[in-house]
């Protein structure tokens, strides 16, 4: 992949982040089944990591 397509990734990687953060606030305040929106939250951490580590290794 390219720098920008890693960084469009990134993008859309971060937009989905601060979605389902919002939808598990919602459901917390609701008391509903949170389980599998923290999984959601904990994959996308995992994959902005990668890529973010994709980008630093492209700037050295």
């Amino acid at each position: 992949m390219t720098k920008r397509e890693l960084q469009a990734k990134l993008d859309e990687l971060k937009s989905d982040y601060v979605r389902i953060q919002s939808d598990l606030d919602k459901l917390e305040y609701v008391k509903g089944r949170v389980s599998s929106a923290e999984g959601q939250l904990i994959r996308l951490e995992g994959e902005i990591a990668e890529i973010n580590k994709k980008l630093d290794d492209m700037e050295e």
